[in-house]
């Protein structure tokens, strides 16, 4: 026992830090069942791959939920405690089923088909948690507090948005469809009313509320989308939770920005919080609907704060300076939150000043905090948030490394990849370009019909910046990102070919007629919001934003990295791009693994970041 921990330790201090970051275990904040809070569901890498675990807080017991080749990270807890549902999709393609199990284990035995019985009317430990619903795309989830009713959204090309009612022994109910994008928000805490985001109306980003009954018929509406030329967005942020309360918390757009307000779905009444907080407010209820926990993100950082509802009073939970990605309030009143710093590794704390969720094992080495400059671009100042390695000046090799969504934004959190990039003696820029979140509406929905290249004008504006500054060097700067990100890349390369060195693309759009074609329709859907129509019916938009259309004009050397099971950016569209690429022999190199839009095994993910750094150094001038 002793030489095999010597022999782990040895191999553990081996080991390079970039490559700790992601081997060291990580945990999700927890999610609490409302009707019993010490029992808890959360994600971890523990075992080398992202998994569900069980954890009772009284006990101290945690278990692990689920053991699948590529992870599993879709699970929620039901109110009682008693069940835990996850999503079953095949190698990563997000198509499938929810399953569900106790969250206390139950004593299996052998059954007579070679199963396992886990009794009460459950055949197997992991029983399909709805019995009649074909596999889908998953479009939300509510469990009653029952444990026995739930809420199940889907999504399927043939049928389109479709939700339903199961209830443990019967026949799910159908009790809404339509073809464009809808999911389940919320069920009420008794259990009466169900809250749906809907996109009726054909525009994928900004969504409308109605509320049903549990038979189907409607209780309410809310809809920004109408009466003017500009669309806003609703979406649910949850249900009062007092039984008989119709109460609804909701974000809404109505002053450019994402706000939280209290809709009475009963009555009509909205109650507008006016919140005197610049940037992004969310907000979740304080477990006896007495007040809100608000959740407040502004230029890249993010903080907490307590609205107590009959007062009006807003007080500061004080939380460090950095980014909080979760956070949830106890019934004792005090605040869980998981926290990092792009300097500081996450990790779940509380308002009591512990650490509520602490991995054993390897921990995560840090890494160096970001910088934050400001640089005027064609539709307004860009944000860019810069690392560079202690102790260095420019011009340095540079890594633009590019955000997904494209409604997301980077943020002054910990990441791996980034910090990698750092360890090995370049400078990383990360760009919240217009169609990022976190700076208004206005800039999120300003990317329409010029897809990609709108971005890649903020993207070049902080290029500028950054070699005139004199922090990147002009002949070695790297073009990479992921996703969206991964479709920049490619775009940039087509688009500004003497700007880049070389690109390293992950899970990237290379075909936007192709890729739109393949992909799940909610992407569809939001295909045509941005580009304005099918490829059909706006085919010169389609070619612009194609990176197809520009790849006979790259110079870089490019690296591409695709999961052959991804539904989000399909495999037979990067294909066809990287055909256009060897037609003419064109330098690249391309990486398919057996997994969807990205990997969530650990060594995966490892064995990926040290092909981008080869190719980065066999292909970047020294």
């Amino acid at each position: 026992m002793t030489e095999s921990n010597g022999s782990i330790e040895q191999q553990q201090a081996a080991m390079p830090d970039w490559e700790k970051r992601f081997r060291a275990p990580r945990v999700s904040l927890p999610d609490w069942a409302e009707d019993a809070p010490h029992r808890a569901l959360f994600v971890s890498n523990a075992t080398g791959t992202y998994e569900l675990y069980a954890w009772d807080r009284g006990t101290g017991e945690q278990r692990q939920v689920t053991n699948r080749a590529n992870g599993t990270t879709d699970g929620v807890l039901s109110p009682d405690g008693e069940w835990i549902w996850w999503f079953d999709d095949k190698d990563g393609d997000e198509f499938g089923i929810w399953r569900r199990q106790r969250f206390i284990a139950p004593k299996t035995t052998e059954s007579g088909d070679g199963g396992l019985d886990a009794g009460d009317g459950v055949a197997e430990a992991d029983a399909p948690a709805a019995p009649g619903l074909e596999p889908s795309y998953p479009g939300g989830l509510a469990i009653g507090r029952d444990g026995r009713t739930a809420v199940v959204g889907r999504s399927t090309d043939e049928d389109g948005s479709t939700i339903h009612v199961v209830r443990l022994g019967e026949e799910p109910v159908e009790i809404y469809r339509h073809r464009e994008s809808a999911g389940v928000g919320d069920l009420s805490h008794d259990g009466s009313l169900i809250a749906v985001e809907h996109t009726e109306h054909g525009d994928a980003m900004h969504s409308a509320l109605r509320v049903l009954r549990p038979d189907g018929s409607t209780v309410a509406e809310l809809d920004d989308t109408k009466g003017g030329t500009v669309e806003l967005g609703l979406e649910v942020l949850g249900f009062a939770p007092v039984d008989g309360d119709t109460r609804l918390l909701i974000g809404h757009q109505r002053r450019g920005r994402w706000e939280p307000l209290v809709w009475d779905v009963s009555t009509g009444e909205e109650t507008d919080l006016a919140l005197d907080l610049p940037g992004d407010v969310a907000a979740e209820w304080y477990p006896d609907g007495s007040a809100l926990l608000i959740a407040h993100s502004f230029e890249a950082r993010s903080d907490l704060w307590r609205y107590d509802l009959a007062s009006r009073e807003l007080v500061q939970v004080p939380t460090p300076q950095g980014t909080v990605s979760g956070a949830t309030a106890r019934p004792d009143e005090t605040v869980e939150y998981l926290w990092s710093s792009a300097a500081e590794p996450s990790v779940v704390r509380s308002t009591t000043g512990e650490i509520v969720l602490d991995p054993p094992g390897l921990k995560s080495p840090g890494s160096v905090p970001v910088e934050d400059v400001w640089v005027e671009g064609p539709g307004g100042r860009v944000h860019a948030l810069i690392q560079k390695p202690a102790g260095t000046t420019g011009p340095l090799p540079t890594v633009f490394d590019i955000h997904g969504g494209p409604t997301w934004h980077d943020s002054d959190s910990f990441a791996a990849g980034p910090a990698a990039w750092v360890d090995h003696g370049y400078a990383v820029v990360r760009i919240n370009y217009r169609g990022s979140t976190g700076y208004g509406r206005e800039w999120t929905d300003a990317l329409k019909h010029r897809v990609g290249l709108i971005e890649l004008e903020d993207i070049a504006a902080v290029r500028e910046w950054a070699v005139t500054s004199g922090l990147a060097d002009p002949a070695r700067l790297i073009l990479t990102g992921g996703s969206w990100g991964g479709y920049l890349t490619l775009l940039g390369l087509g688009t500004q070919p003497d700007a880049w060195t070389l690109g390293i693309a992950a899970v990237p759009v290379a075909d936007y007629v192709t890729a739109y074609h393949d992909e799940m329709e909610a992407l569809k859907a939001m295909d045509r919001t941005l580009l304005g129509g099918t490829p059909e019916e706006v085919p010169e938009r389609f070619e612009a934003s194609s990176p197809l259309t520009y790849v006979d004009a790259v110079k870089a050397p490019v690296y591409i990295s695709a999961g052959v099971n991804d539904p989000r950016c399909p495999i037979r569209q990067i294909d066809n791009y990287v055909s256009r690429l060897t037609a003419r022999s064109a330098i690249h190199e391309v990486y398919r693994y057996d997994a969807g839009h990205g990997s969530l095994v650990v060594d995966e993910r490892i064995k990926q970041v040290k092909l981008e750094l080869d190719f980065a150094t066999r292909h970047l001038p020294h």
